[in-house]
This record gives structure tokens, C-alpha cells and sequence, in this order.
């Protein structure tokens, strides 16, 4: 597209390069200027025409100035209409100072980034045409000092803009806005806004982002406001994921209830491989909707990315790490029988209720050995041990493996621990006068110390109602600081954990039940618990934490992985992406950009919206009033008003032609006014023509009109929802394969009534066979036949390849009802499609042509038999078959849900089905639109022997 905004024109030719030919009506004033004399009447006999045939010389007449500049009007209209030239109005901005562009480019804005490029080029053409100075500031960026740039120049920072993948802090650029303010009194203000804000989690909106407007209207004073927004926030976000014990669940929100009501969420893989689908749906009015994965738990830990279908927002992908993942957990008691079944006095009763929201526990009966095996052999990634004492040595080395391979041992003291020499503990235990009422106990309980800043606990409250009376006391050394993850408030460990090879083995110093603390009893105590079950499988080097009580210490960071830009694809981490905490307790940002932190072993999420957070309406405050639509007046195509002043200026010459010709002595003759006549009533039937109503036609639809412009395959509607969805699902599906494998680029597939519809811009039809349609209509069978007739094709699939032959040899419904509609159609002679016909060898060598079903067979229109001792490797007739009949299901094997993934699964042995079926379709598609070429292929060897001698 070439415009000429910079003359202030809205003026843009979709084919600029027809313009050149301008150049060439200097010529053509050359070639128009002389004008031939006027024929000559000479009458019989021959003596008078000898006599007249004197010689004299003559004098061409010269084509007056004025009817010159006439033809070459009417060439230059016809090279201006073939340009494609449309006329673009562009909004007016007010005053003639400078215009400060403020453009929304948060994660908010990517859904329909182009609609507000597009806005915003408007205001920049305008600003241009103006030759007004233009600033434009990003408010997802970073803030800074404003400057002034020509129209060129804020275009090219235009293309450069992209949407970022955080939200846009637009009450950061306030300041710079005002300083700009205040040094161009005579600026004007143009905003391109999203229309969304980000309410916090546990919180309303931030108060400097609900003000923006109020502020920004207070900065402008008298200055003019633009402001570009769509009636509504059409965007979707995904605020967080639970891994629960139904499934994989995860909140989507919009800001407007107007927004998508419902869509999908799609699940992958580190390696975006799909492992699942699921529906979400909002309720009248509802802001907020969840969706659930109902996949078992082993697929659920896999889950790297959920995203949503048709949304291509960095806000519509939630990242899931290893803190979203559902852990295996056994639980095994040192208690004996008689306690172990009594819940309130069994050891593990709190545990596995603290543990149940986001664990799936196992606790097995039976002698520790034998528990222990059966836990690892179910892929348990944590095993919790409430006061079991002694461990054998063949439990012990299982116990040890399991730790080493990325596992977590949890421990809980008790007496029998008390009592017993350990060795699969993190530290060193006091040994000797360990009973109960001896170094167990405190003469007062004692309270917790706050957690270490540089521990998995970091940001935990220490609540003083905790108290400890009792606890295994661990032997001071020198790395007890550094295996201490909690303390009581005299620096006694509470906690301690160790690392072995992938692992740890983390140990609890007092009881699991409320005896020796009412620590299981609270809330801080089901936060601990999800910290340490989120650490098992990680890389060990996560685990590495340094003294809580070393000065100066500093939480650890990782560095970006993977992060993700405003459209939500990865991508690898700019120069100005900064580490994060590894206990991810910051938000996406520009100098965290949401994505992936860390290690490939252990990454660490960041998304755009955390857990809690949700989209609601920007309030635009006193700046309501002023908001105007993204999209820019319509365009209008002047072709149509080009040529029409055209053919009357052509009429015009031509009239003016006659009348000369026929001038005599400075006198309009008989015959000159004869030769204008018919030119007369032409220029009359032409321009009455558009106004009768009997030659009036009927106007295209938009469905017809498409079609016109862009080539399609159709479909036959059956009125069954699902075969039609399949239909279209299996046709989008095929037109991807063409685009991607071929040059042929098909449009999006249409559905058609054959008794209502336009069946000649179609050179493919695929009518499905339902045995509970309604009958096919007489109009429907007279326009199918005579749209074969004239050279289009339609595929008949009765889609019932598995059922035929179950009835005993009696047709089924499908091939019944589809014998009934041919016995109305003038069907050619039909046979199997043979090994030499061109179908078979159109684009892809073919020997069979599977859909979903591959034992059904494929008919054709016979070929006349193969001449005798001409063997040829390719049989075609003179014409691409009309019909081709088949019971495989095509459209199924064809069909791609939002995702590219298959939506029915294929039946047969052969693992390439799916992919002989596709390459089986895009050889019927190219043999509609080819034809025979493949068999004018055996004639190359003739002509290249004819061509060397």
C-alpha cells in the first residue's frame, strides 16, 4: 500500500507501480497531435479520378489543444483507476502546536495490537499532514525525558513499538508528561488506550493507575484531548493455576462482561507438546470463570504452559513450575495399632490434613521395609516419617537412594527418635539424656524466631502463639546455621535440612501431632509444609541456602531462561531482563519480563497476573466523554468513480469526433450528425442502464463476494452441527497442509446450500453423507448437477467405511440415502479409481486414499481403456472427474482443532494414516484446479527426441 499522506492527501493505491505508466502520456500528446485529413469523395468514371488524381500537396490537420488534454484525461483516468486508488479520510487533530501520542502497549493491548497501530498512524498521518511535530511515548516502557520527533521518524518508533509482557504503569510517566506539558503550552494529547487496569490480588485497583485519567485531564489544562479505545476491554487473561485433587485448575478473567463469554485453555509441555484441553464459560455478568484439567497426576506435574485459544496476549499464558505441582506423598507412622486408629491421637492425622489441599497422599499399611519399597515403586516424591526410631540398613540404603534421586524425607521427632541413633537426619542429634521431662523439655515454652530472609520460609509470619514446649535438640557445629531453615527465639533449631546428591532430608524437631507444640495446629505450619513439598524433584543447587544469620545476606536469584514477549510467544531474554528472587515474590515487570527463570531442571515461573489478581475497566473519569473508536472512518474505493468519468469523457471524444469529421466549409453536415446519433444513444442507454429496474441485478452477498475474491473449498451444510463442525474443521485443516506443502493458499472454507447458494465460485464441494439430513431438495440436485456439468467437483463421503458389510451385504443408511439423491442427478459411469488414473500422482505418488476409516473404496468417472501398445505411465480423460465417491470419513482424518491438534483419532494399523489421508486430499485439490497436466507429462519424451533432431 503507497499512500500521499506526506502531500496531505489521504490518498493510498493498493498498486503504485500502474502509476508509472504517467510517464508515458508525453508520448502520447506526440502521437495525438496530428490528425489525418478528412476522406475524400471521388466520383466515377475513371477519366474524372485520373484527372482528380493530380498531384497537390496537402496539409494534415492539426488536433485542437483542448480535445488533446481530453484524451489524455480520460488515459490518465484509466492508469489512476488500475492503481487501485482509495481515498482515507484521517482524523483532524485540533491545534497547531505539537502532539504528544500516548500509546497503551502492555500485555493488554497485544490481542488487537494492530487495530491501535493502525489508530495511532492515523494521528501520526495527520500530524504529518499538518507538518506538526509528533512525541510518542509507550506507556509500557521505560519513562524518561520526552522528545519531539518528525512524522518519519515517530513512524519508524512506531514499527519498532511492540506490546510488552507486564502491565503498563501508566501513573510512572505522569512526571515526564508534565515536564513535556509545561515546555509546549500549545501541545495536543492523543491516547490510545486499552481500556483495562489490574486489580491486585486481595486489593482494589492501585490508586495512581485509577486516577491516570483524572491526572492526566488535570496536566492538560485547555489542551486538546484525543482519546482512541474500544466501546469495551475485549481482552482475557489467565490469573493463576491450582493444582488440586480434581484436576488442574486455572482462573480466567475478563475486565467486561461484554468480552468472549467462554473458549478453551490448551496444556503443554516444556517441549509444547499438547497433554490436554478444557472449556471455560463465564456466567451472565461474570468477570472471573475457571477451567479444569482433568488429567491424572502425572500428566498435571508435566504442565509447562496453559494458554488460551485465539488470545495472543502475554496475559493468556500462565507459566506452571514445580510450586504447581501436585506431589505424591506417603505418610508412615511410628505409632502403634491402637493409636494409628484413633484419627485425633494418630501422629500423621494433622499432617495429612495440612497436606491434603495440594498433595496426594498414600499411607500405607505394613511393616516399614515393605512400606517404604511400595512408596518409591508408586513414584512418591516426598516421605514423611513421624517418629520412627530405629531404620534398617536395607530400608536405610532404599531411604538414602530415594533422597539422592531429587526426593524429600520429611522427619518428625518423638519419642522414639528420642531414643534412637539416626543417621538419616541433616544434623547431628544431642546424645544422652534425651527422655522425655530430660533435654526435651523447657522450664517455660518458647516462641519462634522470625523466619531467615534467606530461607525457603522467607516471608512467613512467626506468630508468638506458637510455642514449643518439647523438641530434639541438634548438636551445635559449624554448619548448623547453614542447615537451619527455623529457630525458637533463643536460636534454638526448629527446623534443619540438609542436602544429599538431588534431595534433602529435612527434619522437624518436635511432634507432628499437638504434644510437644501447637505448631501443627496453626496456619504457618501448612504454609511450611507447601514449601518443603514444592522443593522435592528440584535441582539440588535450589536447596543451597545460605546462613539466616549472616549479615548482609541477600535472598538468591536466578537469571532469565525463556521469557515471553506481549504476544505471549518465547523468546530469548533481552539485555535488560534482571534476576529474580527464586522464591518469585516480585511481579512481572520491564526489568522482569514474565517467563522463565532459572535453571532448565528447576525453572522458576513469572506471570503477568499472579494468583488473585484480575482485569477490570480503566475508569476514564472526566476523559469518558472524549473517547472515540479505534477504527478510522471507512475507506472508499474510487476505481468505480474513475472509470465511469472515463467512459463519458471517452463518449464526449467520441462524440466530438463525429461532429469534426462531419464539418465541411465551417458546417455541420448531415452526415456528421448521423455519425453522433448513435454515439448519443448509447451515452443515453449506458448511463439509464444502472436505473432500470428489469436489468437491476440482485447484489452479491458478502459470502458470495468473498468467495469471488479468494479461492475456497465449500462444504455441503446437513444441518447435523457436529458433521458440519467437522466439515469445516477437516476443510481448514486440508487448506493448512496446501499453504504449508504447495503455492496454493486457500481461504477459509465456506458452508453451502446447494438449493440457496452460488455454487460456480467453488472448484471443490464436499458434501458429507448423514443418514438423519433431510432429504436433499429438487433445487439443490438441479443446481449440483449443473454445477458439475459445468466443471466443478463434488466429493459424496458416506463416511460409513466401518459399518459396511456388518448387515449382511445390505447397503447402510449413508449409502441409501446416497444412491437416492444420485438416482436425481445425470451421473457419469463410475469406477474404482484406477492405479494409472492422474489422481494418483497429482502432487503425491498414491496408491489409496484413506481418511479416517481406510478399507472403504474411492470412485471416479471412468476413463476411455488405454490405447493398445501406447503404455503410459499417467491415464487422464479430457475432463477432472465431477464426482469422486468415498466411505473413508475424509473430513474427520483432515479435521485440526484451535491448536493444530487432530480432533478424531484415525482407525487402521497404519501409523501414517493420518498423513496419507492429507496427502491424499491434497491431491483431489490439485486435480480440480490442474486438470490433466500430469498426464500431458508421457508426451516430454517425444517432444524432447523430436526437439534434438
Amino acid at each position: 500500500m503507497f499512500g500521499l499522506d506526506f502531500l496531505g492527501l489521504p490518498l493510498a493505491f493498493a498498486a503504485p507501480l500502474t502509476l508509472l505508466a504517467l510517464a508515458g502520456l508525453p508520448a502520447l500528446w506526440l502521437l495525438l497531435r496530428i490528425t489525418p485529413p478528412a476522406p475524400r469523395r471521388i466520383a466515377f468514371p475513371p477519366l474524372r479520378l485520373a484527372l482528380d488524381l493530380a498531384p497537390h500537396r496537402q496539409t494534415p490537420a492539426r488536433t485542437p489543444w483542448w480535445l488533446l488534454l481530453l484524451r489524455l484525461l480520460i488515459a490518465a483516468l484509466i492508469i489512476l483507476a488500475a492503481a487501485w486508488p482509495a481515498w482515507n479520510p484521517l482524523p483532524a487533530m485540533p491545534g497547531n502546536g505539537p502532539v504528544l501520542l500516548l500509546l497503551d502497549n502492555g500485555f493488554s493491548a497485544a490481542n488487537d495490537w494492530p487495530a491501535r497501530v493502525s489508530a495511532a498512524r492515523d494521528i501520526l498521518a495527520s500530524a504529518s499532514r499538518d507538518k506538526r511535530p509528533v512525541a510518542l511515548v509507550g506507556l509500557a516502557d521505560a519513562p524518561g525525558d520526552i522528545a519531539l520527533d518528525s512524522g518519519a521518524d515517530a513512524g519508524e518508533r512506531l514499527r519498532a513499538l511492540e506490546p510488552r509482557p507486564h502491565v503498563a504503569e501508566r501513573a510512572a510517566h505522569l512526571e515526564s508528561i508534565r515536564r513535556f506539558l509545561d515546555s509546549h503550552a500549545d501541545a495536543a494529547i492523543a491516547w490510545v488506550g486499552d481500556g483495562t487496569a489490574v486489580s491486585a490480588a486481595g486489593a482494589g485497583i492501585a490508586d495512581a493507575e485509577a486516577t491516570f485519567a483524572a491526572r492526566l485531564d488535570a496536566l492538560r489544562g485547555a489542551r486538546a484531548l484525543d482519546v482512541r479505545a474500544e466501546p469495551f476491554a475485549g481482552a482475557l487473561a489467565l490469573a493463576g493455576s491450582r493444582n488440586t485433587r480434581d484436576g488442574l485448575e486455572v482462573t480466567v478473567t475478563r475486565a467486561d462482561p461484554r468480552a468472549p463469554a467462554q473458549g478453551r485453555l490448551r496444556a503443554v509441555d516444556f517441549r509444547s507438546l499438547p497433554l490436554g484441553e478444557a472449556a471455560f464459560a463465564f456466567g451472565d455478568g461474570a468477570t472471573e470463570a475457571t477451567a479444569l484439567f482433568d488429567l491424572p497426576i502425572e500428566i498435571r506435574n508435566a504442565v509447562a504452559r496453559v494458554d488460551i485459544a485465539g488470545q495472543a496476549s502475554a496475559g493468556a499464558v500462565t507459566l506452571v513450575d514445580d510450586r504447581q505441582r501436585r506431589h505424591r506423598v506417603g505418610l508412615i507412622s511410628g505409632a502403634g495399632a491402637d493409636t494409628a486408629s484413633q484419627p485425633l491421637l494418630s501422629p500423621t492425622f494433622y499432617l495429612a490434613r495440612a497436606l491434603e489441599p495440594f498433595a496426594e497422599l498414600r499411607e500405607p499399611r505394613g511393616a516399614l521395609p515393605d512400606v517404604v519399597a511400595r512408596l518409591i515403586d508408586e513414584n512418591a516424591t516426598v516421605i514423611a516419617l513421624t517418629d520412627i526410631g530405629v531404620i534398617d540398613r536395607q530400608t536405610a540404603a532404599k531411604l538414602e537412594a530415594f533422597v539422592e534421586r531429587g526426593g524429600v524425607l520429611l522427619r518428625f521427632a518423638g519419642p522414639r527418635m528420642a531414643n534412637s541413633d539416626e543417621t538419616l537426619v541433616p544434623v547431628r542429634l544431642r546424645q544422652g539424656e534425651r527422655t522425655i521431662g530430660g533435654a526435651l523439655s523447657w522450664d517455660t515454652p518458647k516462641t519462634l524466631a522470625p523466619f531467615p530472609e534467606t530461607g525457603p520460609f522467607q516471608g512467613l509470619d512467626a506468630p508468638q502463639e506458637i510455642t514449643v514446649m518439647r523438641q530434639v535438640l541438634a548438636e551445635p557445629d559449624a554448619d548448623l546455621n547453614r542447615r537451619t531453615w527455623a529457630a525458637l527465639s533463643d536460636g534454638t533449631p526448629i527446623v534443619t535440612a540438609d542436602r544429599r546428591g538431588e534431595g534433602l532430608i529435612v527434619l522437624v524437631h518436635v511432634t507432628a501431632d499437638s504434644t510437644w507444640s501447637n505448631l501443627p495446629l496453626s496456619g504457618t505450619f501448612v504454609e511450611m509444609l507447601r514449601r518443603i513439598i514444592a522443593m522435592a524433584g528440584r535441582h539440588a543447587a535450589a536447596q543451597d541456602n545460605t546462613a539466616a544469620d549472616a549479615p548482609g545476606a541477600s535472598a538468591e536469584t536466578v537469571s532469565p531462561l525463556r521469557v515471553l514477549d506481549g504476544f505471549g510467544a518465547f523468546r530469548s531474554p533481552p539485555a535488560t531482563a534482571r534476576p529474580v528472587p527464586r522464591n518469585g515474590a516480585v511481579s512481572a515487570s520491564r526489568d522482569h519480563p514474565a517467563g522463565f527463570y532459572g535453571t532448565n531442571e528447576a525453572p522458576l515461573a513469572l506471570n503477568v497476573l499472579r494468583d488473585g489478581d484480575r482485569l477490570a475497566p480503566l475508569d476514564l473519569g472526566p476523559l469518558a466523554g472524549a473517547v472515540k473508536p479505534l477504527s478510522s472512518p471507512q475507506s472508499f474505493d474510487l476505481r468505480l468513480p474513475l472509470l465511469l468519468a472515463a467512459l463519458v469523457l471517452f463518449m464526449a471524444d467520441t462524440l466530438i469526433g463525429a461532429l469534426l469529421g462531419g464539418r465541411r466549409r465551417g458546417r455541420l453536415t448531415y452526415a456528421g450528425a448521423g455519425s453522433a446519433l448513435p454515439v448519443l444513444l448509447l451515452a443515453a442507454a449506458l448511463l439509464a442502464l444502472p436505473a432500470a429496474p428489469s436489468l437491476a441485478q440482485a447484489p452479491l452477498s458478502d459470502i458470495d463476494r468473498q468467495a469471488a475474491l479468494h479461492t475456497r473449498l465449500a462444504y455441503v451444510l446437513t444441518g447435523n452441527g457436529e458433521v458440519d463442525e467437522t466439515s469445516r474443521a477437516g476443510l481448514a485443516g486440508l487448506g493448512q497442509e496446501l499453504a504449508f506443502r504447495t503455492s496454493f493458499e486457500p481461504a477459509d472454507p465456506v458452508g453451502v446450500d446447494p438449493a440457496t447458494d452460488e455454487l460456480a465460485f467453488y472448484p471443490l464441494i464436499y458434501w458429507p453423507i448423514a443418514a438423519d439430513a433431510p432429504p436433499a431438495s429438487e433445487a439443490a440436485l438441479r443446481k449440483i448437477d449443473a454445477y458439475m456439468k459445468a466443471g466443478g467437483t463434488v466429493i459424496f463421503d458416506t463416511r460409513d467405511a466401518w459399518s459396511q458389510g456388518a448387515g449382511g451385504g445390505s447397503p447402510t443408511p449413508e449409502t441409501a440415502r446416497l444412491r437416492q439423491m444420485l438416482a436425481g442427478i445425470d451421473v457419469p459411469e463410475l469406477e474404482p479409481v484406477p492405479p494409472d488414473h492422474v489422481l494418483t500422482k497429482t502432487f503425491f505418488l498414491m496408491d489409496h486414499f484413506p481418511g479416517r476409516y481406510a478399507t472403504g473404496q474411492t470412485w471416479v468417472e471412468a476413463l476411455p481403456p488405454a490405447p493398445e501398445g501406447e503404455p503410459r505411465p499417467v491415464r487422464s480423460g479430457d475432463n477432472v472427474s465431477p464426482i469422486i465417491i468415498t466411505a473413508n470419513d475424509l473430513a474427520a482424518a483432515w479435521a485440526l482443532d484451535d491448536f493444530g491438534n487432530p480432533l478424531y483419532p484415525t482407525v487402521g494399523a497404519d501409523p501414517d494414516q493420518r498423513e496419507m489421508a492429507a496427502r491424499g486430499g491434497m491431491n483431489m485439490v490439485m486435480y480440480v484446479l490442474t486438470g490433466s497436466y500430469k498426464a500431458d507429462q508421457v508426451h516430454v519424451p517425444a517432444l524432447l527426441d523430436r526437439l534434438g533432431q
